[in-house]
């Protein structure tokens, strides 16, 4: 993969058929890689009561039926297996660090790490107050402060990065009113990168939502379709305006591929 954009998105989002156009016209094989939230499911205050859009499987199953698909998402494995997506669809959890039909395993000094983030994520929710949780995945954990007050949570979310910046190994993913903090490096593009090799695709499309993403938007550079979901600065070179228009933008993929 290449380095950063030379053409950023479009500050207004564009019409999803457009934007199919474009991915159809990537050299074959093709690999469409999606994140979850915010592009498959609508963003919800709770990540547990995320749900997919209505129609969003079906359309995921048409078009793995024709070119590679892949959900690559911040949730785990376990988590992302209540959505029921398809089995001619690769799912990726934790930004790329786990895969469906491969074991994560951490070392001791990688769980005691955890442990020392649990503690200070958890001391930092205590700060910020009513509304911010913890989230414990397998391998990292997660400040959510996205209900909590704005100024507390954000004041709790800066002060968990500065520490935890401190600590050896730590990977750190802020995100939209969360902080990630992981016990090993991982990246979204790396697992793209990992499918595409796999799969020898000559023309890769991804689209997501959120600062993870950005990693891979920057990696694909001009030689992908990279579509950025929502508003926000980005290195992405198209726009949708949420799970609705990728919906559209699924189904006419499918028709044009």
């Amino acid at each position: 993969m290449s380095g950063p954009s030379s053409s950023a998105a479009p500050e207004h989002a564009e019409d999803p058929e457009a934007v199919a156009a474009v991915a159809a016209a990537l050299p074959r094989p093709l690999l469409v890689g999606l994140d979850v939230d915010g592009v498959l499911a609508p963003i919800v205050a709770h990540a547990d009561d995320a749900v997919l859009l209505p129609g969003m499987l079906d359309a995921m199953r048409a078009l793995a039926e024709r070119v590679t698909v892949a959900v690559v998402s911040g949730r785990s494995i376990s988590d992302l297996q209540r959505f029921g997506f398809p089995d001619n669809v690769e799912v990726f959890g934790l930004h790329g660090m786990e895969r469906y039909g491969r074991t994560l395993e951490l070392a001791e000094h990688e769980r005691e790490r955890l442990a020392r983030l649990h503690a200070l994520a958890a001391e930092a929710a205590h700060l910020a107050g009513e509304g911010a949780w913890v989230e414990v995945k397998p391998a990292s954990v997660v400040l959510h402060v996205r209900e909590a007050s704005p100024v507390d949570g954000a004041r709790s979310a800066e002060a968990l990065r500065q520490r935890a910046a401190d600590i050896t190994g730590v990977h750190i993913l802020p995100g939209k009113g969360v902080v990630e903090l992981l016990t090993r490096a991982t990246s979204k593009a790396t697992a793209i990168d990992e499918l595409r090799n796999e799969v020898g695709a000559r023309g890769v499309v991804f689209a997501g939502d959120d600062r993870t993403d950005e990693e891979v938007f920057a990696a694909l550079a001009d030689e992908g379709c990279t579509i950025r979901v929502g508003p926000g600065e980005t290195a992405a070179r198209h726009r949708l305006a949420g799970p609705p228009e990728v919906l559209r933008f699924l189904r006419a993929l499918t028709a044009l591929v």
